[in-house]
């Protein structure tokens, strides 16, 4: 259990929403515009939380040296903000895991590698982020995740020591982040994890399968 906890920051994609339905559709409209079979969405999810790389990737099999890479990017990104609140909902126990923040007194926030060219509207157009103290994007702060700067810079909005932090993520960057912030370290396993993951390597001091199950490790001061 982790113990003096002030605060709790969360990633985003793959921990607290679904949105890898939206992802996947955004990259696929750029498939069957060129003529390309749709893919079904579970081709899609596991590379979720990875943004256009990931979705691009299994949607076209490029990485960012590809030549076309950028301009497909940015195409990607408009079929993205024209459906990003279309198909994505909040992970089941979500709700009940914030509401029992919320009414402990517990401080929580948003630290995500998306930018808030992204970010902004989707958490204002989902009642959830209401209560959030923080919400840092990828572009927030001179360095993403899993730099700890973002992470910081959170603990700094909501006033709170990083030590007295705790950071959950569904990707090794975001334990990499946590753990180089001195912040407790929780696996979301039931996130995106990516494709042929091994959570026990990336060292969290927690893993949870279920969002509700966050309560069973923090212990207020």
């Amino acid at each position: 259990m982790f113990k003096n906890i002030e605060a709790v920051l969360f990633d985003l994609d793959g921990t607290l929403i679904d949105s890898a339905p939206d992802l996947g559709a955004a990259a696929d409209k750029m498939r069957v515009q060129r003529g390309l079979p749709s893919l079904p969405l579970e081709h899609y999810r596991p590379m979720a939380g990875a943004g256009a790389r990931g979705m691009l990737g299994i949607a076209f099999g490029i990485t960012p040296e590809h030549a076309e890479f950028e301009v497909m990017k940015e195409e990607f990104f408009v079929n993205y903000e024209n459906c990003m609140t279309e198909r994505t909902h909040i992970f089941e126990g979500v709700h009940d895991m914030i509401g029992a923040l919320v009414s402990q007194g517990m401080p929580w926030g948003v630290v995500t590698n998306k930018s808030s060219r992204f970010t902004d509207p989707l958490t204002a157009a989902m009642p959830l982020f209401a209560t959030a103290g923080a919400i840092v994007s990828g572009n927030t702060t001179p360095h993403a995740k899993p730099h700890p700067e973002p992470l910081y810079e959170a603990a700094r909005r909501l006033s709170v020591d990083p030590l007295r932090c705790v950071y959950v993520g569904d990707d090794e960057r975001d334990i990499v982040a946590g753990l180089a912030a001195g912040m407790g370290t929780v696996a979301a396993t039931y996130g995106y994890l990516g494709q042929q993951t091994d959570v026990s390597r990336w060292n969290a001091h927690v893993h949870i399968d279920s969002p509700i199950k966050l309560l069973n490790f923090l212990n207020k001061p």
